[in-house]
């Protein structure tokens, strides 16, 4: 299919893109605050894979390497939008502390992904790219034009921002939603 695709083959191009767009979909969502700036970042997204489609070398998954241009270009988009500029570098404002606390609650993937959006855009940010994408804190600090200490600190108050929304809203198993366990 790549091989077509190269070759400006528009049925290939639609087979690769109704193949890969859903997820791609669901991965451009986690860094945006809404479903229309995600579709915008997919496809923005999908013109760099066919612009860029010569420089996969099939060395490793196809999947993984167009996941990697989506994740580039939902933080580009995030760089580059202006209502995102200052959640971007979200300060402290009254946080909970960070926390060592590991609560065991029974949460399903959708509503934690939930959770994640309503986090301030820059600790959403940093906590999909570290958590989720596997990202050193180092490389969070290149991509995004901070310091490796602020993106450390950024995780961790992301983290235990979600453990005090999830421990907040933890109710017995009556509702089972973030009941615990």
């Amino acid at each position: 299919m790549v091989k077509e695709c190269l070759k400006k083959d528009n049925a290939a191009q639609r087979e690769l893109y109704a193949h890969f767009a859903e997820p791609m979909l669901g991965v451009c969502y986690r860094y945006t605050k809404s479903m229309s700036d995600a579709e915008d970042v997919l496809q923005e997204g999908f013109i760099k894979v066919f612009k860029n489609l010569h420089q996969f070398k099939g060395a490793g998954e196809l999947g993984a390497w167009i996941r990697r241009i989506m994740v580039n270009t939902a933080i580009n988009y995030l760089k580059n939008q202006s209502r995102y500029q200052y959640d971007l570098s979200y300060v402290e404002k009254g946080l909970h502390p960070v926390s060592d606390d590991n609560p065991e609650l029974k949460l399903s993937a959708k509503e934690l992904a939930e959770l994640i959006r309503q986090l301030p855009t820059g600790y959403q940010t940093i906590f999909n790219m570290h958590a989720v994408e596997g990202y050193t804190h180092v490389e969070i600090g290149g991509i995004l034009g901070i310091n490796e200490s602020t993106s450390r600190s950024q995780y961790s108050r992301a983290r235990a921002l979600l453990i005090s929304w999830i421990e907040k809203n933890a109710v017995e198993n009556k509702t089972g939603k973030y009941a615990r366990k």
